[in-house]
């Protein structure tokens, strides 16, 4: 038997027994959960960030324990011509990312990917005011010098940082930047999860505008039927992930988690929402907190439908109530096969639009005196969620509360008011109001231990340098 044989035979025996043992159906979708997952990834930041994809790949599954048992036997294929990424598992899976100019990069499944036209500008004229000149901003302190020169310093030891950009804003000013070598102001990169606070902002300004409700039943077709126990699910547990459906956890990024159903939503299914949408209970809606993917891809699934009902529509609407109004160019909402919005985890920003969307919510929800979001709504999103052991509110992470996450952060020196939206491997847009502060953080850092990313470090340094300048200038 060839060495080649032998390896396929391995590998193909230990995904039969991590079938086995999680399940014949978990099992068989694993290694397109693999596939697709580094398809996805590769394809957006080639394509639409610009990176190196050798480079990519190592710095991204080096942040995620145990992906490198498997990524080694992956065949991955970048066609800069076609602009596609394709992405094999020794013939046990295929998983096939396609870039379309202005939508990202969407996986293609076998009924293939929905035709879906990029809305066109409008030009409306941005409300925030300028944050920076274009130019990278340097530090305005020798104190933030320091505390950017400590976020971009490597360890001497495993786990790395992997910093990509960092902008600290001081009552709606850029003043401090940096970004890793080949990385810009205008560089999209993937916020991850940090979409999900994105989602929530678009959700309020549908609660705004009168079109959803928090409360009562969420508008979900395949839930209507007051007999089905999932009727009784409201928006505001979807956002608050205590809608209780059962599709696993979404807070893992290692090879395990590959095997939760969430995954397979993600990476196998064309239609992420309906697919949501089919899942029973596993907890009274209310009941029990579990953060998971699913429930906000069922609210990007409402966005589309209370936009008009096409891909179309609700990038239309993303753009002209939330984009345009805070000035954020250099955004792409990536869409799932069926053409709904991939609100989980797909949109692309730049460091500094991540930046202006940190300013709309620590200006209340208002820009240029336009309230783009509901009164109360900040508010409302960083209130804790019950039993949310990480410290989470409705969209965004906080510090409020008694939980263990907040407290751990405030004993860091993260001051009590502090949110946040926060995406896997080290994506941060950090809001603190007592401070005026917003500071964004990028990179391909590993989830644990908490210390990996260096964002302790960062918020504390950038707090102190910032009360030290306003002593230096006479602010209190």
């Amino acid at each position: 038997m060839t060495r080649r044989r032998k390896i396929i035979l391995l590998t193909t025996t230990i995904i039969a027994c991590a079938g086995l043992a999680l399940g014949a159906a978990r099992g068989r979708d694993m290694p397109r959960v693999a596939t697709g997952f580094v398809a996805d990834i590769l394809c957006s930041e080639t394509f639409v960030s610009g990176l190196d994809p050798q480079r990519n790949l190592a710095e991204t599954t080096d942040a995620m324990p145990g992906t490198g048992l498997i990524t080694w036997a992956m065949d991955t294929r970048v066609d800069r011509v076609r602009k596609d990424v394709t992405v094999t598992l020794f013939g046990l899976s295929r998983s096939h990312a396609v870039y379309r100019e202005g939508l990202g990069c969407t996986l293609e499944h076998e009924a293939g990917i929905a035709d879906v036209s990029v809305p066109p500008d409008d030009r409306q004229p941005a409300l925030l005011p300028e944050i920076a000149g274009p130019g990278i901003v340097p530090p305005q302190s020798p104190l933030l010098a320091a505390a950017l020169d400590r976020a971009f310093t490597e360890p001497a030891q495993p786990p790395y940082r992997r910093t990509r950009a960092v902008v600290v804003m001081k009552s709606g000013r850029v003043i401090a930047e940096r970004y890793a070598d080949g990385i810009g102001p205008e560089t999209p990169l993937l916020g991850f999860s940090m979409t999900k606070s994105v989602v929530s902002a678009l959700i309020g300004v549908l609660v705004r505008q009168s079109k959803l409700k928090l409360d009562g039943s969420a508008p979900i077709a395949v839930w209507k039927d007051p007999r089905d126990p999932r009727h009784a699910i409201t928006v505001d547990q979807l956002l608050r992930h205590t809608a209780g459906l059962a599709l696993g956890s979404s807070l893992e990024a290692s090879l395990g988690s590959a095997f939760e159903p969430v995954n397979r939503m993600k990476f196998v299914e064309r239609d992420m929402a309906a697919y949501a949408e089919t899942i029973p209970l596993v907890t009274a809606p209310g009941t029990v907190w579990n953060y998971h993917d699913g429930n906000i891809l069922i609210l990007s699934h409402l966005i589309r439908d209370a936009s008009g009902g096409t891909p179309e529509g609700a990038l239309r609407f993303a753009r002209r109530e939330l984009f345009a109004p805070l000035g954020m160019r250099h955004v792409v909402l990536q869409l799932d096969g069926s053409g709904t919005i991939e609100g989980s985890s797909e949109m692309l920003a730049s460091a500094r639009d991540w930046a202006r969307f940190g300013q709309l919510y620590l200006n209340d929800g208002v820009a240029g005196g336009r309230r783009i979001l509901p009164e109360g709504w900040v508010n409302y999103s960083a209130t804790a969620t019950p039993n949310a052991w990480v410290g989470i509110g409705a969209g965004f992470w906080t510090n409020q509360g008694d939980s263990f996450g907040a407290n751990l952060r405030t004993t860091h020196g993260w001051p009590r008011d502090a949110f946040f939206a926060k995406g896997t491997i080290g994506q941060y847009t950090i809001v603190i109001p007592s401070e005026q502060l917003v500071i964004v953080r990028l990179g391909r850092s590993p989830n644990a231990p908490p210390q990996a990313d260096g964002v302790f470090d960062l918020v504390r340094d950038v707090v102190a340098a910032t009360r030290e300048k306003g002593k230096l200038a006479g602010v209190d």
